[in-house]
């Protein structure tokens, strides 16, 4: 048989014979076909939308990156010691954020509680089982501006402290005493406090007195990941599933190393604590490392650079609608990103931005923004690339549906 004829013949013949050395029939089987994906969320029949409001955590907050869902879906193979985890990702976590030490935790609200109940028990792990029993304490108060103290102080009470509320830098002073054991700050309503940041901390300093700061939202910009600990702040609360796009269920607690250690006390996997069922996995730990890594080494510039390109394309397209209106602030601490208000004369458009924001809702694809009464507001640093686009188009078209009417 020629060489052409051989290679023609078993191109299309059945392997058949024996295995070299073995004497042993050899059939190779057929390639199974390639398994489809399951799609749970088409299977369960969930809406999937374009996210043109923000990193709501009714709304799922932010997509992690690729990097970070390659290290979630990796680490998911292989055992490690949750302990060993944390001490190695917290070294990383608090050389990024300036921090003397750093843990992850299940969400900004868990950094909250966790980061009270350390400043309450020390390494003292008889409080630590106490907790929130804390009548028996020396110092159980927190002081808290009365403009910051809004539902989120909920996470503090949770430890069983007393919030002690005051409004200025002299009420501050006369209300520190034997009891008081740590002063908060919730950093989005700082413009509206009586007392801002340096003075806060100088008070608290001046005192030995712990602070802790919630910058749940505050970040872009990337600088306050160690704004607030470089001014004198003993903790600092994060969220990581928002702009830093991390897990959702994850939270960064970074500060003072005795303090992080004894807030590591309440924590999982110790159990006889408040922070028990507080529980973030290897691959969360882990993930929540890759994405912040990535987020402070990414070009901020360009991002913003994009940012503004995308808003552009949604307020030409809209405006060209007779009566819309457009106006773009970026609000000046928390979900720091570009916002788009778009208004219109309901004269000549007929519809009120509830009616536009249902029918963005309803169509396909289905659109998430936000707003009310007076317009509807869009942001667009959670939009995928090219959704600016789509948002326009889908905004124009409703809009000069209404005008039509």
């Amino acid at each position: 048989m020629k060489r052409r004829d051989l290679i023609k013949y078993l191109s299309v013949a059945p392997i058949a014979g024996a295995a070299v050395g073995t004497g042993m029939p050899f059939v190779a089987e057929a390639a199974a076909p390639a398994k489809a994906k399951r799609d749970v969320i088409k299977e369960l029949g969930l809406r999937t939308f374009i996210n043109a409001a923000g990193t709501y955590t009714t709304m799922t907050a932010s997509l992690m990156h690729e990097e970070v869902v390659d290290t979630i879906n990796e680490s998911a193979k292989h055992f490690v010691m949750i302990n060993d985890v944390q001490d190695k990702v917290g070294e990383k976590i608090a050389a990024i954020c300036h921090a003397e030490s750093a843990m992850v935790t299940a969400g900004c609200w868990s950094a909250l509680v966790l980061g009270t109940a350390g400043v309450l028990t020390r390494m003292d792990r008889k409080k630590v089982a106490l907790l929130p029993d804390v009548s028996s304490f020396d110092k159980n108060e927190v002081i808290v501006q009365k403009s910051h103290n809004v539902g989120y102080v909920h996470a503090l009470t949770n430890t069983g402290i007393k919030p002690v509320v005051v409004e200025t830098a002299e009420e501050l002073e006369r209300a520190i005493g034997p009891k008081t054991a740590m002063m908060y700050f919730l950093n989005a309503v700082a413009p509206e406090g009586k007392i801002q940041h340096q003075e806060f901390v100088a008070i608290a300093k001046k005192h030995n007195i712990p602070t802790l700061i919630d910058i749940a939202a505050d970040i872009p910009p990337v600088e306050n990941l160690w704004k607030y600990t470089d001014m004198g702040f003993d903790l600092t609360c994060i969220s990581g599933g928002k702009a830093i796009r991390g897990p959702q269920s994850a939270g960064l607690l970074i500060g003072k190393k005795d303090l992080i250690a004894a807030a590591r006390l309440s924590a999982p996997p110790s159990g006889g604590n408040i922070g028990r069922g507080m529980k973030v996995n290897k691959e969360e730990i882990l993930g929540m490392y890759v994405a912040l890594d990535k987020y402070v080494n990414q070009d901020h510039e360009k991002e913003q650079r994009e940012w503004d390109a995308q808003v552009a394309t949604i307020t030409n397209a809209v405006k060209k609608v007779d009566g819309v209106t457009t106006a773009v602030t970026v609000p000046p601490i928390a979900n720091h990103t570009p916002k788009i208000t778009v208004s219109w004369d309901q004269t000549k458009v007929k519809a009120t931005p509830r009616a536009i924001m249902k029918a963005l809702q309803d169509g396909n694809p289905s659109i998430e923004t936000m707003g009310g009464r007076d317009g509807i507001d869009i942001t667009v640093f959670m939009l995928k690339p090219g959704e600016e686009k789509i948002v326009a188009k889908r905004l124009q078209e409703e809009l000069a549906k209404a005008a039509a009417v």
